[in-house]
């Protein structure tokens, strides 16, 4: 198993931070790609988009297994 690894982003002008396993990661980079955002942008977007009971990483994680079940294919 990959370790958690942290990282940090600012939205809307916040600095914050989150812990995403390398496949993740590496998912949610390409999936920035397919979109042609910035990372930022997408981790932004999604951080919008989530309950705010919900970790940031939690989301993010969700996030990129929805695609994966939507049978998106990152770049």
């Amino acid at each position: 198993m990959s370790p958690v690894e942290k990282r940090s982003v600012t939205i809307r002008g916040h600095r914050t931070s989150y812990s995403l396993e390398k496949p993740f990661f590496d998912d949610l980079v390409a999936i920035a790609a397919a979109r042609k955002l910035t990372l930022a942008a997408l981790v932004a977007e999604i951080d919008e988009a989530r309950p705010r009971d919900a970790n940031l990483s939690s989301a993010l994680r969700l996030y990129v297994l929805d695609w994966a079940k939507r049978g998106m294919k990152p770049v």
